[in-house]
């Protein structure tokens, strides 16, 4: 096979398709990224074994084929050479040249047949939307996902159509984040998968704040999603969701609509003292007032006081600070409203005049 293409062309799309290429992988195979030339485009894929990524772009092809390379190797070539260079590749007997101007390489080869070949699926559903609103509804929700937890279910992402609602679902047993947004094809019947923490991460990387589309389609084995010129497939975790419906808090009677921002910056400057491992800090509410205690082993002390509107009972309540931190993080209306029963139930946090709907869930600690 031979083809060229200028650096330009191939260094972003090679980037994305060598992000999933494992660095130590069990087999040498799976080091390498396949390389397909034919009519006048250039397909890369790569795979771990539960992702696989195909890209696609127009290259001059003199000669059709396919062949293997290694990911890291092509890619840092790529890079490094200028970006107005012309690159020329040909493979031929077990080995791969790679040319630019004065610059010349040679790769070796693994046969394109050891490869994996991607197993066909059987799509049972498949929705199409912007890409924005679907960025925003996991970077809303899925730093929540356990990472490497024994629950090995909670190591993911739950992604569930029901009617006109695409909801997705994160919990790490501690907290939980959902969020759902309404979507224009409505599905009969109510379908959900759990979608590994490492496909989810990959495509928050993939997705544009932009309003280009992009598909996703799933089975009962593996999701697809299809963006222009991108192609990318994960297996999926098999494993019962827990049911989140009983997890959220409902009755709550202390109401607090707190300033986003300023809550964030005052538990981040709490969080300076934190030593513990659960970065633990206490909350008292009384009424229009809202005050954050640290206090570490070294029996050192942070307070911080703001303004709330809350008119209720005083309330005495403990939480782990990162967890209220990463949710403040992910909301993007200035205004929260927090909702507590008592000092051993779970707050629910909710943003002001949300457009989608988002639901918090943390846990609370022991005083």
């Amino acid at each position: 096979m031979q083809f060229t293409v200028s650096q330009e062309t191939i260094v972003r799309p090679l980037q994305l398709v060598c992000s999933i290429v494992e660095r130590r992988a069990t087999l040498p195979i799976l080091s390498t990224i396949l390389l397909r030339a034919h009519g006048n485009q250039l397909a890369m894929t790569s795979t771990d074994m539960e992702l696989e990524m195909i890209a696609t772009l127009p290259v001059a092809v003199e000669q059709e084929g396919k062949t293997t390379v290694s990911a890291r190797k092509f890619l840092d070539i790529c890079r490094a050479l200028p970006s107005n260079a012309t690159i020329s590749f040909k493979a031929q007997d077990n080995k791969a040249v790679v040319r630019a101007g004065k610059s010349r390489f040679s790769l070796s080869t693994l046969p394109s047949e050891d490869f994996p070949d991607s197993e066909g699926a059987n799509y049972i559903d498949e929705i199409s939307l912007p890409q924005a609103a679907l960025k925003s509804l996991l970077d809303e929700t899925s730093f929540a996902m356990a990472s490497q937890d024994v629950r090995y279910y909670l190591n993911g992402l739950l992604l569930e159509r029901e009617q006109s609602t695409l909801r997705t679902v994160a919990t790490d047993g501690h907290r939980l984040a959902l969020g759902s947004l309404t979507t224009a094809t409505p599905v009969s019947e109510k379908n959900s998968i759990i979608v590994p923490r490492k496909a989810i991460l990959e495509l928050g990387r993939l997705l544009n704040d932009n309003d280009d589309n992009v598909t996703v389609a799933f089975s009962a084995q593996q999701i697809k999603i299809e963006l222009t010129d991108l192609h990318f497939t994960s297996k999926l975790i098999d494993g019962q969701f827990p049911n989140y419906d009983r997890v959220i808090p409902l009755g709550g009677d202390k109401e607090v609509i707190a300033d986003r921002v300023q809550l964030q910056q005052a538990l981040s400057r709490a969080n300076i003292l934190s030593s513990d491992k659960h970065r633990s800090v206490r909350i008292n509410l009384e009424a229009g007032l809202l005050k954050a205690t640290v206090i570490n082993q070294e029996q050192e002390s942070a307070e911080e006081e703001i303004s709330v509107d809350y008119q209720g009972a005083s309330l005495e309540i403990a939480f782990n600070n990162a967890y209220l931190l990463d949710l403040l993080n992910a909301i993007p209306e200035e205004k929260v409203k927090l909702v507590f029963s008592d000092d051993n139930s779970s707050v629910l946090i909710t943003p002001v005049n949300d457009k989608s709907e988002r639901q918090y869930v943390v846990m609370p600690m022991r005083l």
